[in-house]
C-alpha cells in the first residue's frame, strides 16, 4: 500500500543513496496511477522535512545527509538554537552567519557541521511563521525601515516608498513580510496598518492584539454553524445516543471567580477498594466535527488567549460559554473518565464513555478553600449536602500528590500575577495570584485523567498527540549549580534527577522562588508530539492533554480519537495511517500557537505593569533581586507583583563587574556584591511605555 509510512520504510530499508523520482518509481515497481500518488506524497514529505529534495532533484532521508529538522529559537544577537523536531535529541547551536535568514520559531532544515560541539547551519526554511511583524517605522538617508519590536528578529525590514502607506518616522506599524531574507537577498516589507499611540490600558491591549495578529471575531459561517449545533443540545433517554446517564451523580465544577467556560467537572465515591473518581470533560467533539467551519477556525487559533480584561476564545461563545460549558443545574454532554484508585493512590482500572451530567454547583477555588482549609462555618453550612464529597476529594488529592512527588515529579509553586482592574479597565493592583489546596485538587485530578487516557490509547497502538517534556540539556545546569552552592552545598555533580531534591531543599527559604525559576528556565519547553518520550516535569511515562477541549485544540484531537476508539473498538489500518500523517503538523502548529499565546499574554501583563507604575515615578519600594546579568539587576517589588530593571550604570558607588562563576555583581574597589535573593531599597526612575519596561534606581 502506497502511503507516507511505506515510502519512509522504503528509504530506510531499501536504499543506500539519494534517488531521483524515476528511480523510486522503478525500484518500487509502481504503475502510472501510483506514480502520481507518489509525487503527491513526496511533496508532503519534503514539506514536512521527513525527506530532503536536493538541488539535483534527488530524494533521501535527512539523517543520511547529516540533516535534521527542528524549530529555530533565535537570539537578539543573531545566533540561535534549533530545537530538534524528533524528541530526545540535544539542541543544535546555529552561529549568526549560518541562520540562512531564518526567523524566531521558523521550522528549519539543518546540516550538522560538528556533532561533538552540537553545531550546525540552516540550509532551508521549511515553514515561515512570521507573516506580519510589529515594529517602529524609521526614515533614514538610505530609505525606510521597520525595526521589529520582537528583539529576537536581529534585522530591520526595508520598505519601498510605494509600500509605506503614509507611515511617518517613529510611528508603530504592522508590516507584512513580502520577501524573506535568504543568502545574500535582504528582506522586504510593506506597511499594512499604522497603530496609534495607546491612550489608556484598554487601547494598549488593542495594540497588542494587532501586534500578535490575534483574531478579534469569528467568521459569520463559524457563528452560524455554532448556533445550528445548539439543536443537538437536549438529551432524550432511549433516543439512540449511547450515553451513560450520570445526572443523579453529585457533580461539581471548581474554577476561578471570573471563569465563564467550564470544561471539567468532578465526582467522587468511596468504595471497597478505595476511591472512584469521575472526571467529566465537555464533549466538544460531539458538536464540532472534523473539518467543519468551527473546527477549521479552532485549529487555526490553536488555543484561547487570556488577558486581564477579556478572552480571545478558540471556540465561539455559543459553544465555549453555553452549549459546551458545564454550567450548573443544566444537562450537559461529557466524555467521562471513571478511575478507580486504592487507598495508596494506585490506579486499579479506568473506563471512558460518553455521558450526560448535571453539575450541582459552580464552586470557586476560594469557596473550596474556605470549606476544607479554613473550616468556615457559613460556607460549610451552605454546601452541607456536598461536604463529604469535598472531604473525600481532599483526601484523594493528598494521596495522589504525595505519590506523584515520590516518583520524582517537580513540585513548582511559582506565583503568577493577577491584575485587578477598575471600572475603566485600568490596573488598580497587581498581586500574586492565590494558589490554594482547591487548585491542587483540580490539578491532581486532571493529571490523573490525562495520564489514564494517554496510557489507554497508547496501549491500543492508536496514534495520538502526546504532551511531552524532555529532560534538560546538561549544559544548562551550570547557572543552577552556581546559585545552589551559595544556598546549600552540593555533594556531587548536579544531575537532572536531583531537581526534586533541590526544590525540597529550598522550600521556605528566601531563594525558593528564584531557584524555582532557574530550574524552570533550564528545562525544555513542554510541547506536543506524536512520539511519546514521557513528561519529565511530571515524571510521567505517558501523558496527553485531554481535559480542556474548549480552550486547547490538542485536547479536542485526543477527544475525537478516543471517541472513535470507543465507537469502533478497533481502528482500521487506513485510519491509523491517516492519523500518522495528520498528527505531526498538528503537533507543530499547536505547540507554536501555544507559545504565541503565552508571549501575547506576557506582553499584556508587562503593559499593565507599565500603566500601573507610570504615575509612581520617584516613589521608593522594597525589592528583591531575582536575576543578574552583566548589564544590571532584575528585581521584584515586595508590595506589588511587578518586576523592574536596575541598570549597572545606576550603581555609581563603584565599578561593578559580573562574576559569572558566582552569579554576582561585585564592586571592583569596595568588593560590595549583589546576589540573587538579596533585598534592596529602590526608587522608580522612569517607565518606558513604548518598551513596556520599568527602570529602577538603587537607594544608597
Amino acid at each position: 500500500m502506497l502511503n507516507k509510512e511505506s515510502i519512509l520504510t522504503f528509504f530506510r530499508e531499501k536504499t543506500k543513496r539519494p534517488l531521483c523520482f524515476r528511480d523510486i518509481v522503478s525500484f518500487m515497481g509502481l504503475n502510472h496511477k501510483e506514480a502520481r500518488s507518489l509525487k503527491r506524497i513526496l511533496k508532503t514529505l519534503v514539506k514536512s522535512g521527513e525527506l530532503v529534495l536536493t538541488r539535483r532533484g534527488l530524494y533521501g532521508p535527512p539523517e543520511d545527509m547529516s540533516l535534521v529538522s527542528g524549530y529555530f529559537d533565535a537570539h537578539r544577537e543573531g545566533y540561535g538554537f534549533v530545537i530538534m523536531e524528533k524528541p530526545g535529541e540535544r539542541d543544535l547551536f546555529i552561529p549568526a552567519r549560518a541562520t540562512f535568514g531564518a526567523m524566531n520559531h521558523d521550522r528549519v532544515l539543518v546540516r550538522i557541521e560538528n556533532r561533538q560541539k552540537r553545531e550546525g547551519s540552516i540550509i532551508r526554511v521549511i515553514e515561515r511563521v512570521h507573516a506580519k511583524i510589529a515594529g517602529n517605522f524609521e526614515t533614514t538617508g538610505t530609505g525606510f525601515y521597520v525595526k521589529p519590536k520582537d528583539k529576537s528578529i536581529p534585522f530591520d525590514l526595508p520598505v519601498a516608498p510605494k509600500d509605506r502607506s503614509g507611515a511617518k518616522n517613529g510611528e508603530t506599524v504592522i508590516a507584512e513580510v513580502i520577501a524573506y531574507p535568504s543568502g545574500r537577498r535582504p528582506p522586504a516589507a510593506r506597511i499594512l496598518k499604522i497603530l496609534g499611540k495607546p491612550e489608556d490600558p484598554k487601547s494598549e491591549v488593542e495594540s497588542i492584539i494587532d501586534e500578535f495578529d490575534l483574531p478579534r471575531r469569528f467568521p459569520r459561517t463559524v457563528h452560524e454553524e455554532a448556533i445550528i449545533s445548539g439543536k443537538q443540545k437536549t438529551y432524550v433517554p432511549g433516543s439512540g445516543q449511547k450515553r451513560k446517564d450520570l445526572r443523579s451523580l453529585p457533580t461539581i465544577t471548581i474554577d476561578g471567580e471570573r471563569a465563564k467556560d467550564f470544561d471539567d467537572a468532578v465526582s467522587i465515591k468511596i468504595s471497597k477498594h478505595g476511591y472512584t473518581l469521575y472526571v467529566h470533560i465537555a464533549d466538544v467533539g460531539f458538536f464540532v466535527g472534523w473539518n467543519s467551519a468551527v473546527d477549521q477556525e479552532a485549529r487555526k487559533r490553536g488555543t484561547s488567549v487570556y488577558f486581564p480584561d477579556r478572552v480571545i476564545p478558540m471556540l465561539p461563545k455559543e459553544l465555549s460559554e453555553d452549549l459546551c460549558s458545564l454550567k450548573p443545574k443544566e444537562e450537559r454532554f461529557a466524555l467521562t473518565a471513571e478511575l478507580d484508585f486504592d487507598r495508596l493512590g494506585t490506579r486499579l482500572s479506568s473506563k471512558f464513555y460518553p455521558s450526560v451530567i448535571v453539575s450541582d454547583e459552580r464552586m470557586t477555588y476560594t469557596s473550596v478553600r474556605k470549606i476544607l482549609i479554613d473550616n468556615d462555618p457559613h460556607e460549610r453550612s451552605r454546601y452541607a449536602h456536598l461536604l463529604q464529597d469535598f472531604e473525600f476529594m481532599g483526601e484523594l488529592c493528598g494521596i495522589l500528590r504525595s505519590k506523584r512527588l515520590e516518583r520524582g515529579s517537580l513540585d513548582f509553586d511559582l506565583p503568577e500575577p493577577e491584575v485587578l482592574l477598575d471600572m475603566r479597565g485600568a490596573p488598580e493592583a497587581i498581586l500574586r495570584a492565590e494558589r490554594n489546596y482547591a487548585h491542587m485538587i483540580i490539578e491532581e485530578f486532571m493529571i490523573a485523567a490525562n495520564e489514564a487516557v494517554a496510557e489507554h490509547l497508547e496501549a491500543l497502538g492508536v496514534p495520538i498527540l502526546f504532551r511531552i517534556h524532555e529532560e534538560p540539556d546538561p549544559m544548562k545546569l551550570e547557572d543552577i549549580v552556581r546559585v545552589m552552592k551559595s544556598v546549600s552545598p552540593l555533594k556531587h555533580p548536579l544531575k537532572t534527577r536531583d531537581f526534586p531534591d533541590i526544590l525540597r531543599k529550598v522550600k521556605g527559604k528566601p531563594e525558593e522562588e528564584i531557584i524555582h525559576y532557574m530550574v524552570l528556565r533550564s528545562l525544555k519547553q513542554a510541547r506536543y508530539s506524536p512520539i511519546n518520550v514521557g513528561h519529565f516535569g511530571l515524571a510521567s511515562k505517558c501523558y496527553a492533554h485531554f481535559t480542556s477541549p474548549i480552550r486547547r485544540y490538542p485536547d479536542l484531537i485526543v477527544h475525537r480519537i478516543l471517541r472513535e476508539v470507543l465507537q469502533k473498538k478497533h481502528l482500521p489500518d487506513k485510519r491509523i495511517q491517516e492519523l500518522q500523517q495528520l498528527l505531526p503538523d498538528m503537533a507543530y502548529h499547536s505547540s507554536r500557537m501555544e507559545r504565541h499565546a503565552d508571549r501575547a499574554e506576557n506582553e499584556v501583563i508587562d503593559a499593565m505593569r507599565a500603566w500601573f507604575m507610570k504615575d509612581r515615578v520617584g516613589e521608593e519600594f522594597d525589592a528583591r533581586i531575582v536575576s543578574i546579568t552583566p548589564y544590571g539587576l532584575k528585581v521584584r517589588l515586595k508590595d506589588f507583583y511587578v518586576d523592574g530593571f536596575l541598570h549597572v550604570s545606576y550603581m555609581t558607588d563603584d565599578f561593578y563587574q559580573f562574576d559569572e562563576r558566582r552569579m554576582k555583581l561585585v564592586g571592583r574597589n569596595t568588593k560590595r556584591s549583589y546576589a540573587i535573593g538579596n533585598a534592596l531599597r529602590v526608587r522608580l526612575d522612569r517607565v518606558d511605555m513604548e518598551e513596556r519596561e520599568i527602570i529602577l534606581d538603587i537607594i544608597k
